[in-house]
C-alpha cells in the first residue's frame, strides 16, 4: 500500500497523480491522505509510512477531453474525504483508455457528474447569495489592510477561491473581505490573498447600513406583491439557509406574514394599500390578462406548470431541420438553462447521436412540454411526471413547431412524447422498431435517455442507448431517402 499525502487543493493531486500513474500504481494500492503541515516539503508526495515507498519520477503525459478536464476541475471542489482517491480512480480508467468514465451512463461517471453539477451549484449561489456591507467606521481593529466592505458565507462546497476571482474582478478598487467557515478571501483592490483555516461569522460581522443597501431593501419590499406570493417557489430560488446573510432575509418572514394575513387579498403592499382609493380584492389568476392563445411561450398560462418553473423551454435547431427530437419535459439543468437536452440524459443523447453519424447542430429538438414540473425532495428539485391535461395545453406550442419546421422524421423519446404526438396513450414497447405515418410525416418510437440513466446495470444502460441509437440510424436513412426523393426530377 502506498501513501500519498499532499495539501488539499487541485493543484497538488495532480501533481502526484500523474507521477502515481507513471508508476502504474493502481488506484486500490493508494491511500490518499491530506497533509496537516502546509509547510513539509513540497515534492515529498509518497511519506515515510508506505509499505513500498518509491522516489517521484517523471510525470505521466494525459491527454484529457475538454468536458473530462472540467468535470475534474469541478469535481476536486467537492466536500468528501475520499474526493481524491475516487478523482485518481477516473484518471486511472481515462488513461487505461476506458473512455466510457467520462459518461453519465457509467458508475463513476454518474457520481462524477453529480459531483460536478453540485459545485457547479454551489459556485452560482455563491455568486448570487453574497452580500457585502460596508464596514463600521467605529470599528477601529488595528488590521493594516482592513477591508471597506465584509461578508460572510457558508458555501456548501471549495468554491471560495473560485467565487473570490469573480469578485475580485467586478468590485474594482474597493476593497474587501469574504470570511467562511473554512478561510478567507481578503482583495486590496490590487491583489487577491487567500487564507485556509477556520473562521467565525462574528470576526468580520461589524457593518454598518449605507444608502446603497437602504435603497436596495426599499426597493427589495416596493417589488413585493403579495398576490403572487409562492412560498415554495421563492424558498426554492433563495433557500432559507442563506436568509441570515443577506440585508433582505429579515424583510422576508415579515412580508410573508403579511401577505397571509390580508396583503394578499388587495394584491398590494401596505404603503400603497394606505392611499385614497378603493381596494378592490382579486386573486392571482384574476390577475392575468384574459388571452384565449398567448402570443409567446413565455406568455404562456394554459396550465398551471409556468408558477413554479424558472422558465418555458422552447425547441432548439434550425427551421428546416429533417429530424425531431421530441422528449418529454425540461429536466432541472434545462430548466435553468433555458435550453432543452442540457443535463445528464442530453449528454448521454449526444452520444447516441454521435453513434447515428448525425449532429446535433442538424436536429431540432424539443420537448412534449415546455416547463419543468417537479418536487422537492431535500435540497433538490426532482422530475415529476407531467398529468395529461398539461401536456394537452402544450400540444399548442408542439403544433406550431410541427407547422414551422416540418420535418421529414420524428423521433419521440419516451412515451409521453409518442402520446403527445398521436394525441392518446400508447404503450411505447408496442411502437419501438416500428416506423408510423402520422400527417405525412414518419415516426420513430424509441426510450428516453433518462430511461438508461435509471438502470442499475451497465449492460443495461448500454442495450437502452444502442436502442436510442438505432432508432436515430432509422431517422437518418429515411431523411435522407426523403431528401433524395425531393431532389428527383418529375
Amino acid at each position: 500500500m502506498h501513501v500519498i499525502a499532499i495539501d488539499d487543493t487541485f493543484a497538488a493531486w495532480r501533481e502526484a497523480a500523474l507521477q502515481a500513474l507513471a508508476q502504474r500504481v493502481v488506484p486500490e494500492k493508494i491511500d490518499w491522505r491530506i497533509r496537516d503541515d502546509a509547510h513539509a516539503a513540497a515534492h515529498t508526495l509518497f511519506d515515510d509510512e508506505a509499505v513500498t515507498p518509491f522516489a517521484p519520477t517523471v510525470p505521466a503525459e494525459v491527454r484529457l477531453s475538454r468536458e473530462l478536464a472540467e468535470l475534474l476541475n469541478d469535481a476536486a471542489l467537492y466536500r468528501e474525504p475520499a474526493r481524491w482517491a475516487f478523482l485518481y480512480r477516473v484518471l486511472w480508467r481515462w488513461h487505461g483508455g476506458d473512455r466510457s468514465v467520462a459518461s453519465p451512463a457509467d458508475t463513476d461517471g454518474a457520481r462524477l457528474y453529480k459531483m460536478a453539477k453540485a459545485v457547479r451549484r454551489a459556485k452560482h449561489d455563491m455568486i448570487a447569495y453574497v452580500r457585502f456591507r460596508l464596514r463600521d467606521a467605529a470599528d477601529d481593529t488595528p488590521t493594516p489592510d482592513l477591508p471597506e466592505y465584509v461578508a460572510w458565507y457558508e458555501p456548501e462546497h471549495d468554491v471560495l477561491a473560485w467565487s473570490a476571482e469573480h469578485f475580485a474582478r467586478r468590485m474594482g478598487r474597493s476593497t474587501w473581505l469574504i470570511s467562511t467557515p473554512d478561510g478567507a478571501a481578503w482583495w486590496n483592490g490590487s491583489a487577491l490573498r487567500l487564507e485556509r483555516g477556520p473562521a467565525r461569522s462574528g470576526d468580520h460581522a461589524a457593518h454598518t447600513a449605507d444608502e446603497a443597501e437602504a435603497l436596495w431593501l426599499a426597493y427589495y419590499r416596493s417589488t413585493f406583491n403579495p398576490a403572487r406570493l409562492n412560498e415554495s417557489a421563492l424558498e426554492q430560488h433563495m433557500p432559507v439557509r442563506f436568509w441570515k446573510a443577506l440585508p433582505e432575509g429579515s424583510l422576508i418572514p415579515s412580508m410573508i406574514s403579511e401577505a397571509k394575513s390580508g396583503a394578499r387579498r388587495i394584491a398590494q403592499a401596505s404603503g400603497v394599500g394606505m392611499l385614497g382609493g378603493k381596494s378592490v380584492p382579486v386573486d392571482a389568476h384574476s390577475a392575468q390578462p384574459a388571452r384565449q392563445h398567448p402570443s409567446t411561450l413565455d406568455a404562456c398560462r394554459r396550465c398551471e406548470l409556468w408558477r413554479h418553473a424558472t422558465q418555458a423551454v422552447d425547441g432548439i435547431g434550425p427551421g428546416d431541420a429533417g429530424i425531431m427530437l421530441i422528449g418529454e419535459q425540461p429536466g432541472d439543468l434545462e430548466d435553468l438553462a433555458g435550453k432543452p437536452f442540457v443535463g445528464p440524459a442530453g449528454r448521454l443523447l449526444d452520444v447516441a447521436i454521435e453513434r447515428a453519424g448525425l449532429a446535433r447542430d442538424s436536429l431540432y429538438l424539443t420537448n412534449a412540454v415546455k416547463h419543468f414540473k417537479w418536487m422537492l425532495r431535500g435540497k433538490r428539485r426532482l422530475h415529476k411526471t407531467a398529468a395529461q391535461q398539461e401536456i394537452d395545453a402544450c400540444g399548442y406550442w408542439l403544433e406550431r413547431e410541427l407547422e414551422r419546421v416540418r420535418p421529414a422524421v420524428v423521433v419521440t423519446l419516451g412515451a409521453t412524447a409518442l402520446g403527445a404526438l398521436l394525441h392518446e396513450k400508447v404503450g411505447l414497447s408496442d411502437c419501438i422498431g416500428e416506423t408510423l405515418d402520422v400527417n405525412g410525416m414518419q415516426v420513430i418510437a424509441t426510450y428516453h435517455p433518462s430511461y438508461a440513466l435509471r438502470q442499475q446495470h451497465d449492460e443495461d444502460r448500454q442495450r437502452v442507448l444502442a436502442s436510442i441509437a438505432d432508432a436515430l440510424v432509422r431517422a437518418r436513412e429515411l431523411a435522407d431517402a426523403v431528401k433524395e426523393q425531393q431532389r428527383a426530377p418529375d
